[in-house]
């Protein structure tokens, strides 16, 4: 049976690797559930600075609905997700009133948000990695607030489900923390689920659950569920 949802999925890699064509197994996956899915791509650093990405993101969102509506295919049910990196810029995407301004993005048909494995804080202890990342993703001297989900989520309808492990290796737990007591605090609806499967690093659960299948994977399962 077919969902009535769209899925649009921005990728993870860094913020400097990947694209929409590296993550088809997630687009099978999802589409083998009964969802339409769009795959969205960026500039990646450390050649483009942030705000390219988001700026390709809100762009390529607003591409994906006129697509999807000239297809006449409803889109009055959006899940935007991403894994990641992915999940730092979608995350913005729904959140953040100032960019959706900026870029011109309609967020009304958005009912939902899934961020995994997501680095939604930046004044959180961070990784020699996701420092070195961080880096290249903004240019020096660059008011990072401006780029951080914690720093721009403003109020709104959108409901979020935050997948995290404690296990992750490359992202600290307390960004999806800090991320979900921001959304508490102004009274957006967030849930924060800790993955429990026994496979839990950050490639794992971030994209590699979409090789497995909802009895497999507890976490692929709270995806969807």
């Amino acid at each position: 049976m077919k969902s009535d949802k769209v899925i649009i999925w921005v990728h993870g890699g860094g913020w400097n690797s990947g694209s929409p064509k590296y993550f088809d197994f997630v687009g099978q996956c999802v589409a083998g559930a009964g969802y339409r899915f769009i795959s969205l791509g960026y500039r990646l650093s450390p050649k483009n600075k942030y705000p390219c990405q988001i700026e390709d993101v809100c762009a390529g969102y607003n591409a994906a609905l006129r697509y999807l509506n000239q297809k006449k295919i409803n889109t009055s049910k959006v899940i935007v997700s991403g894994p990641s990196a992915g999940a730092h810029l979608s995350s913005i995407l729904c959140y953040s009133k100032s960019t959706q301004e900026k870029y011109h993005v309609d967020v009304s048909n958005i009912i939902g948000f899934i961020g995994v494995g997501g680095p939604y804080s930046f004044s959180v202890p961070a990784s020699l990695s996701v420092k070195i990342l961080l880096d290249q993703l903004f240019a020096k001297d660059y008011d990072r607030t401006k780029g951080e989900p914690c720093s721009l989520m403003t109020k709104n309808h959108i409901p979020m489900l935050l997948i995290q492990s404690k296990h992750d290796g490359l992202i600290n737990y307390s960004c999806a923390e800090r991320f979900y007591e921001k959304a508490k605090s102004i009274g957006n609806e967030c849930e924060l689920y800790e993955v429990i499967d026994r496979k839990n690093t950050h490639s794992w659960y971030t994209a590699r659950m979409f090789l497995e299948t909802r009895n497999e994977n507890k976490g692929l399962d709270k995806f969807f569920s």
